[in-house]
């Protein structure tokens, strides 16, 4: 049986193992939700040794540092790797396009920008993701709870992609050569769209359309409206054959919907 090892299994993560494990494959996992724990270094080594493919989803360490790399990088010689990481390391684009070609290491993710870099070095496959969602992870979720915001930046754009997209890109990354690949859907738009569209889905009420100083952001959240850009996912599609489910957050939101979120 092939052996899957992810370092870091959260949302996204959780949602590709499912898949790997509906596949045949063996997945072996550390994180909150994993099965062994990231510092038990003598399990975590001999279980490595067995896998075929490693993922990684655990986030920069202090000062760009990767904490995978740093700790277990002697033992993935020889095996498929592959990376999450954001399109965030693209920096702003001013609402322009980027690919994989566009400079990284200039926005606000200089962090990941550098475990970027690290783990292409190493000849992994290197997946960039916009905004996530899925079920649980939804505008859906944060209407209900009243964290949703509209704020008024009508040429601010982003892009996004559902967890199930991701999770079928990196199983086609698997006979894939190393590189960058950039996972995002087919539509990027301005957050107020997809609010508006998931609080018309649900029948939920629309949060103010409110300016950027008065909406009461946390620092993180005002950082997500310093950079505007519009993400392709044209090399996933030619070089992994990969065409996401949901190729705009209007299937999305209402797949979102139908499972119950």
């Amino acid at each position: 049986m092939r052996r899957l090892f992810i370092f870091g299994l959260g949302y996204s993560a959780g949602v590709i193992a499912e898949r790997f494990t509906a596949q045949g494959w063996e997945v072996i996992s550390t994180g909150r939700h994993g099965t062994l724990g990231f510092d038990d270094e003598g399990t975590v080594r001999a279980a490595l040794a067995d896998a075929a493919a490693v993922l990684s989803s655990v986030p920069p360490g202090g000062e760009g540092l990767d904490p995978v790399l740093d700790r277990y990088g002697d033992a993935l010689a020889g095996r498929w790797l592959g990376y999450l990481s954001s399109t965030g390391v693209y920096g702003d684009a001013g609402g322009a396009w980027v690919d994989e070609s566009a400079p990284t290491g200039t926005g606000r993710r200089s962090a990941r920008a550098e475990c970027d870099a690290a783990w292409l070095a190493r000849g992994a496959r290197v997946f960039r993701l916009p905004g996530i969602y899925g079920p649980g992870r939804s505008p859906f979720d944060r209407l209900r709870a009243g964290q949703a915001h509209r704020i008024d930046l009508p040429e601010q754009v982003f892009s996004r992609v559902h967890v199930d997209d991701i999770a079928s890109g990196v199983l086609a990354g698997i006979t894939a050569p190393p590189g960058a690949y950039n996972l995002a859907d087919d539509l990027p738009c301005p957050q107020n769209a997809v609010i508006e569209e998931a609080a018309r889905l649900a029948g939920l009420p629309l949060p103010p359309l409110l300016p950027l100083d008065q909406a009461g952001l946390s620092p993180m959240a005002r950082a997500f409206y310093a950079e505007n850009r519009r993400v392709t996912n044209r090399k996933a599609r030619r070089v992994l054959g990969w065409v996401p489910a949901y190729p705009t957050y209007r299937e999305g939101l209402r797949a979102v919907l139908a499972a119950g979120g």
